[in-house]
């Protein structure tokens, strides 16, 4: 039995999800910069930002070095939550269950020659079985989640009509640990000496880790005017025509059963394509067009996707890919901008995670275009005391922009009580 086994199990999903979904698109996906500020974006997307955020606002005035032409090449971002040490659990566990099996082995040996040492190893084995008891007892409901996060994107604005090209991916992967109560019956009675530690094989224990991970992708084209009203103010009108996949993957196996080369990723996957859209639009007002208000509509067609169950005991989980109304509002000037964002809709977890419905306040303060430092803060207003993994309450973002002669470097962190995050992008604008 190899060590980090749920581990690298957990690796594994991510690879062949990420790379399936690296040219794609996810409802969540964000750049760098709207990582920093909070994931706001809907009203202060900059051009190559807009096929992600709103496309709209890929026809919106900004600063005269960003209308022209903007490019993303690539933007990564990643969240990591872990509130119980899981992956240290694991590889406790494992180790556990090897000593014990390398005791049994010795127990049965000793017995040959020299019972006294057998009665030693024994007891030592009694403890042993003890402290796995307590471990997987610890274990049982403690969750890992990842989220990862890739995108590219090109966008040319024009007087008439404004043209981007977008493709980003998103995964979500999360592991669990279940204590099935017969092993409690199995380990205790080692513990109490009603079995021999030599007669029990560990490979029959039913906990298990569980692993259910999704992602969503898209590729598409955005497509965006600017309409200026008799009141001299500006309408833009967005829209995004895409290719979207879904894939999920979901896997259980028992602690001690499972091996890293018998997993076969294909046999628990499930995966589905289709054709979608978003919508947008964002109104600049003002003396000055000073503020900015912007509303998307994501995949407007609803889609929905069920896992594939690898045991009897797994239930399907259906993966559900549903309209996302997105509206913010913005104040921007020479050297700021300061913006507000309200998801109108929530989105249903499909794995052991929150549903999100995100609050979210934004700030980029620039240095004469050739540096930005942002922040942000949201809080999820769909959070509660009874989601099903780890939850998702209030985060705090912050991160810096380098924008020398058109040539830009974002990155962005985030924290949280449960998350750490991090995000960089390189791109151009001008």
């Amino acid at each position: 039995m190899t060590e980090n086994r749920l581990t690298k199990l957990s690796l594994a999903i991510g690879l062949s999800i990420a790379t399936t979904s690296a040219m794609a698109s996810p409802q969540t996906f964000m750049s760098a910069r709207s990582f920093a500020m909070g994931g706001t974006g809907v009203a202060v997307a900059h051009p190559a930002a807009a096929g992600a955020s709103n496309p709209a606002m890929m026809a919106a005035q900004h600063h005269e070095w960003s209308d022209d032409f903007g490019l993303i090449l690539p933007s990564v971002n990643a969240r990591f939550a872990d509130e119980e040490e899981t992956i240290d659990q694991i590889d406790d566990i494992q180790d556990t269950i090897d000593l014990f099996d390398d005791l049994s082995q010795r127990i049965n040996e000793a017995e040959l020659s020299d019972q006294t040492q057998a009665s030693q190893l024994r007891g030592e084995a009694q403890n042993i079985a003890g402290d796995l008891l307590g471990q997987l007892k610890g274990f049982d409901d403690d969750t890992i989640r990842v989220n990862a996060g890739l995108g590219l994107a090109v966008a040319v604005p024009g007087p008439s009509l404004s043209v981007g090209f977008f493709t980003n991916g998103n995964l979500t992967a999360t592991v669990r640990g279940e204590f099935d109560e017969s092993d409690e019956t199995v380990l205790q009675a080692i513990v109490d000496g009603t079995v021999d530690p030599e007669d029990v094989n560990l490979d029959g224990l039913q906990s298990r880790g569980r692993i259910l991970a999704s992602a969503v992708a898209e590729m598409g084209v955005s497509f965006a005017r600017a309409f200026e009203l008799d009141n001299g103010n500006n309408l833009q009108l967005g829209i995004s025509p895409k290719y979207v996949q879904l894939r999920t993957f979901q896997y259980t196996e028992s602690i001690s059963d499972f091996e890293d080369d018998e997993f076969d990723g294909d046999n628990y996957e499930t995966d589905k394509s289709g054709f979608n859209v978003d919508l947008g639009a964002a109104y600049a007002f003002g003396e000055q067009r000073q503020w900015n208000a912007g509303v998307s509509i994501k995949n407007l067609i609803p889609m929905e996707l069920d896992s594939a169950a690898s045991r009897a005991d797994e239930e399907e989980r259906t993966l559900e890919l549903n309209p996302m109304v997105t509206a913010g509002i913005a104040h921007k000037g020479d050297f700021h901008v300061v913006t507000a964002e309200l998801d109108l809709t929530k989105k249903e977890a499909f794995g052991y995670e929150d549903d999100t419905q995100w609050l979210a306040l934004g700030a980029e303060f620039d240095a004469f275009r050739y540096a930005q430092l942002r922040v942000g803060v949201r809080q999820n207003l769909a959070s509660n005391d009874d989601n099903d993994g780890i939850e998702e309450g209030t985060q705090f973002t912050a991160g810096v922009g380098l924008s020398p002669f058109g040539a830009r470097l974002d990155i962005g962190a985030l924290v949280s009580d449960a998350d750490l995050g991090a995000a960089i992008e390189l791109g151009a604008a001008f």
